[in-house]
């Protein structure tokens, strides 16, 4: 009867979400960056195997981070990547087998977190104490990306004002750092990922693109110049196997949280952990994010498996922005 047959189609299910739920449990985050039907070296199940690596993670699947038609490993180039979420994305690429270009503007802090990647990973680094808001720095850091097939760009944002604070040489200045800068490293990066028929570029950029922070005025209007150029790029170079894509973040366990947290600490007269936890209340999820978790979304964009994920905006930010699309 129909009760005896619903009976029977729930313990299915209950079954069969056992058994996914454990499988997911052994292979956690087993993707592959390029075509897993080709081998260039770069081996998945060293994903998180590293000291310090991202999560514990063993894939068991066989499968590698490759790019098709070559034999040799994969190389990226990923911008401010000594420190916070910069840094969480070069370790996690570093983790499945990548070889890095790492820039950022402190060369101290740069040659330290190299440093711990080699010896944490065993790939080979590259790095470019630069600043690439500038012509001369955009040049360093292009010829030593010559080749890459995935290209990370990230700068940090433009500080806080009122709207009438701020005059043309502000603007130019948002513009230079967050949007003309990656659209600089991406004119020039493209061609190569287009010729060997397979790359992948992914914009850190910030949730208020989605949702505009009013005292981040020049950060929101460069961020959506920057969104705006890259939903019609984005569509032109997939033909090519290229995607390009945004990554869109709330707050996360950096420096960058750390200053906020001192400033409203400072401005109320509280303790850090209270005003800590006063910004986690306004989180959905009740918690900072993480720079391995971040890192780890970016591997996954930089995958096999994204390869139909084209000109998309996405926020790593426990649900702060509230809006259905």
């Amino acid at each position: 009867d129909e009760r005896s047959a619903a009976g029977t189609i729930y313990q299915l299910i209950k079954i069969v979400h056992h058994q996914i739920v454990g499988e997911c449990d052994r292979v956690a985050f087993g993707y592959t960056i390029g075509h897993a039907k080709l081998r260039c070296g770069v081996d998945l199940q060293r994903l998180g195997r590293g000291r310090g690596g991202v999560g514990h993670w063993d894939t068991h699947l066989g499968q590698t981070l490759s790019r098709p038609n070559l034999k040799k490993k994969c190389g990226a180039m990923v911008c401010a990547s000594s420190k916070g979420l910069g840094l969480g994305c070069a370790r996690a690429l570093a983790a499945a087998g990548v070889d890095l270009v790492m820039n950022a503007r402190g060369a101290d802090a740069l040659e330290a977190a190299a440093a711990a990647i080699r010896a944490d990973f065993g790939v080979d680094v590259v790095t470019v104490a630069a600043d690439i808001a500038g012509a001369a720095g955009q040049a360093d850091v292009i010829k030593a990306a010559q080749g890459v097939d995935i290209l990370v760009t990230n700068a940090g944002g433009p500080p806080p004002g009122m709207w009438s604070d701020w005059d043309r040489d502000d603007f130019i200045a948002a513009l230079d750092a967050n949007m003309l800068a990656p659209i600089a490293l991406m004119k020039a990066l493209l061609p190569g990922m287009q010729k060997k028929g397979w790359g992948r570029v992914v914009n850190i950029t910030s949730q208020s693109v989605k949702s505009p922070i009013a005292v981040l005025g020049l950060s929101n209007a460069a961020r959506a110049g920057l969104t705006g150029y890259v939903a019609g790029t984005s569509r032109q170079v997939a033909p090519d196997g290229v995607t390009i894509n945004n990554m869109l973040p709330g707050i996360h366990a950096t420096d960058r949280a750390i200053s906020l947290d001192t400033g409203v600490s400072t401005q109320q007269g509280i303790s850090m952990d209270e005003a800590r936890a006063q910004r986690q209340a306004t989180i959905p999820a009740r918690r900072y994010g993480t720079a391995d978790e971040f890192g780890a979304m970016c591997a996954f964009l930089c995958s096999q498996h994204a390869g139909f994920i084209v000109g998309q905006n996405i926020l790593l930010d426990g649900g702060a922005v509230n809006a259905t699309l």
